[in-house]
């Protein structure tokens, strides 16, 4: 069995010189054991090499955390493209188009790595574009015929009921276990939408091997705590933030988000298992060892943001193998990876009911009572923006009107401010951990949002504005604005898209939008008729009879707090760098982390900024990170004090994780800068840095 074992996995020596998965490694720890770039010379650190990828747009995005094996880096483009680079040099190697040179549209198509096997001389590279899972020949570039049909999966298959015309993809890749490719998946967060389960799919041949239900079916663990039905209609509950693997004990952890529809649950009353739970799996089976629920009947789309971190903790003398987890609301949570013990205190707290026809609370929800929370919790009104007199008076008025309250303020008509919002406190860039120091580093956002539930147009005459109103318009909004670039704007989109392309996008879906195929063809006709001419022609063969996914409520589309010039409504910091020593609970440092570079010209420094993306830390005393939207620089810090070494200025953000590596004798540092979140400018290039020869 040992032998086996070894025959599937990546050697300690390999991990120690490329980065041959992931983040790293399966314990998703982010930590290099090379030290050739130090604290006392990263101040020479230069631009090696770039490398465009092609492929930048308005508003693209490219989150890839590159792969380096057998001297050879692996990268994606905002397109979806992949490319084979050698890492000394950044000259490529090869490309291959999942699209076969058709435009895929626009969007936003995240991809945030691969996942990559070998046996002897047999080198498998696996990725996802739309619901196709795709595995190609690493040396090669061409798909691996033998796997699944002509080289790909159809994700959608193999989930217990009819996903078709669903949203199915992966962003972020899954772990390899000996012969298997365990996965968890990206689901639309409107109804319809398909279950998050967890799959692993034998690497050879793509066949299914075996599912873990995280929406229980009937006899399963966990089906009492929802309605009898909701397995049949109800979506998410799925490890969209990656998936990570304890080797030794063959387990693997699954962080959930939330279940579909994510702010109004009337459908869905009960405490929701496995939604928004960290699993402990065996990895060979996918049964399930221990779970640890963070949110009950999630209604503030808690999802967890990122796959957990292996690390080791001390406890009264001896070490623990831990697995540490982070959240959107700002908490660290860490537990014994064979038990799910808690290594830390937490509490149970009573929570407000709700007060919105038809829903349903948890009375209950737990919150750690140590460390400390990373972001702050709640935005008191000593917490408003002081940068201006007028825009502290703007968000004063609007403050007042809301509701706002701890944790768990249920959403409500009026509108409930969510503090950190929805992108965090932590997000998918996760957290890193040094098992030298054992510090552990969360980058994380300080953002309000309002959730605001309004009533969905359910007349009994149905038109193409009335279905754009039940199905559209949590997200586009119902005057078409949207919340751009998230969600754009539908307004005068006969302007900018044709007819045929927009019908594609409602039938299909795209991104975290689901297909609409299901309303069937007159029904689709009238919403592009409303959302193209404006025309409201009726429907006269939609389906009267209510079916438990046309709920009352809905979203009034993604709103963030901020000023009237588009700052956030609090004070800084914005963004944050925080060092936990897991040990004691207790933070070593904490800095914010970027600045605005209009409001620092009028000296407004240090603010802090909106960040995506992870960091990685290295035995030479280095963290290096991107992630800063506003002023696109690549850093390092001192990982003992935080203190700034060095940074660059690149084109677009950072918002991805960087890897370092040697080839040919040298250590090099990579980051891929595609920017283009929250309306930022949008890159393609792979920055490559080492120290001058």
């Amino acid at each position: 069995m040992l032998g086996r074992v070894l025959l599937f996995s990546i050697p300690a020596l390999l991990c120690a010189q490329e980065w041959p998965v992931y983040h790293g490694s399966y314990s998703n720890t982010k930590h290099s054991p090379l030290k050739q770039i130090h604290t006392g010379n990263v101040s020479r650190l230069a631009l090696a090499w770039k490398f465009d990828s092609g492929g930048a747009g308005k508003e693209t995005e490219m989150q890839c955390n590159p792969l380096v094996r057998h001297g050879v880096m692996y990268v994606s483009s905002p397109r979806l493209h992949v490319i084979a680079l050698d890492a000394a040099t950044g000259k490529p190697l090869w490309r291959f188009d999942p699209h076969e040179g058709k435009d895929p549209g626009a969007g936003k198509f995240r991809h945030r790595g691969f996942n990559y096997w070998e046996s002897g001389n047999d080198r498998r590279l696996w990725f996802a574009a739309g619901p196709w899972l795709w595995c190609l020949n690493a040396r090669t570039g061409q798909p691996v015929r033998s796997f699944g049909k002509d080289g790909r999966i159809d994700l959608r298959e193999n989930l217990g009921r009819d996903a078709a015309n669903l949203t199915v993809t992966v962003t972020t890749p899954g772990v390899v276990f000996k012969d298997l490719l365990i996965l968890g998946s990206l689901v639309s967060e409107s109804l319809p939408a398909a279950p998050g389960h967890i799959r692993a799919y034998d690497v050879r041949t793509g066949k299914l091997r075996w599912i873990f239900h995280t929406i229980p079916q009937p006899g399963e663990f966990g089906y009492e705590t929802w309605p009898k039905d909701a397995w049949q209609y109800i979506g998410g509950a799925n490890a969209w933030g990656g998936l990570a693997l304890d080797e030794q004990r063959g387990i693997v952890f699954a962080p959930t988000g939330s279940a579909t529809y994510d702010f109004y649950g009337a459908n869905r009353h009960g405490d929701n298992l496995f939604a928004n739970c960290l699993i402990a799996m065996d990895a060979s089976t996918g049964r399930r060892l221990w779970h640890f629920q963070f949110v009950r009947h999630d209604l503030w789309d808690r999802d967890l943001p990122t796959a957990p971190t292996l690390v080791q903790v001390r406890r009264n003398g001896r070490t623990i193998d831990a697995v540490a987890q982070i959240t959107k609301s700002g908490h660290v949570w860490v537990f014994d990876r064979a038990t799910g013990e808690s290594l830390f205190p937490y509490q149970e707290i009573s929570v407000q009911p709700t007060d919105v026809d038809g829903e349903w609370t948890a009375p209950k929800q737990v919150l750690p009572l140590k460390p400390e929370p990373f972001a702050r919790q709640y935005f008191s009104e000593d917490l408003i923006t002081r940068r201006t007199p007028e825009a502290h008076d703007d968000v004063l008025k609007r403050w007042r009107n809301y509701r706002n309250g701890p944790q768990f303020t249920p959403p409500s008509l009026q509108g409930t401010i969510l503090f950190p919002g929805f992108d965090g406190g932590g997000e998918w860039g996760g957290a890193t951990w040094d098992p030298e120091t054992g510090l552990f580093y969360v980058n994380s956002n300080e953002m309000a949002w309002v959730i605001k539930l309004v009533e969905r147009n359910n007349d009994r005459r149905v038109t193409g504005r009335t279905l754009y109103l039940r199905q559209c318009a949590s997200c586009h909004r119902g005057d078409l604005a949207g919340s751009p670039p998230e969600f754009p704007s539908l307004v005068n989109l006969a302007g900018r898209r044709s007819a045929e392309q927009v019908r594609n996008l409602v039938l299909k879906g795209a991104g975290r939008m689901p297909g609409y195929a299901h309303l069937g063809a007159s029904s689709i006709d009238a919403i592009l008729a409303y959302i193209l001419q404006g025309e409201e022609k009726e429907v006269s063969d939609a389906p009267r009879t209510p079916s438990p996914i046309d709920l009352k409520y809905r979203l009034d589309g993604y709103t963030r707090f901020t000023d009237p010039d588009g700052y956030p409504a609090i004070t800084p910091p914005w963004g944050t760098l925080n060092a936990l020593d897991l040990n004691t609970g207790d933070y070593a440092w904490r800095i914010p982390l970027g600045e605005i570079p209009a409001l620092a010209k009028q000296g407004l420094r240090d603010t802090g900024s909106e960040n995506y993306g992870g960091s990685v830390v290295t035995a030479g005393g280095l963290l290096f990170i991107g992630a800063t939207n506003a002023d696109a620089k690549f850093r390092a810090f001192d990982k003992r004090t935080g203190r700034l070494l060095w940074e660059y200025q690149m084109d677009a953000a950072g918002n991805a994780t960087p890897a370092t590596y040697m080839a040919g004798g040298k250590q090099y540092v990579v980051i891929g800068a595609g920017g283009g979140k929250w309306g930022n400018p949008s890159g393609s290039t792979y920055y490559a840095f080492a120290l001058p020869d």
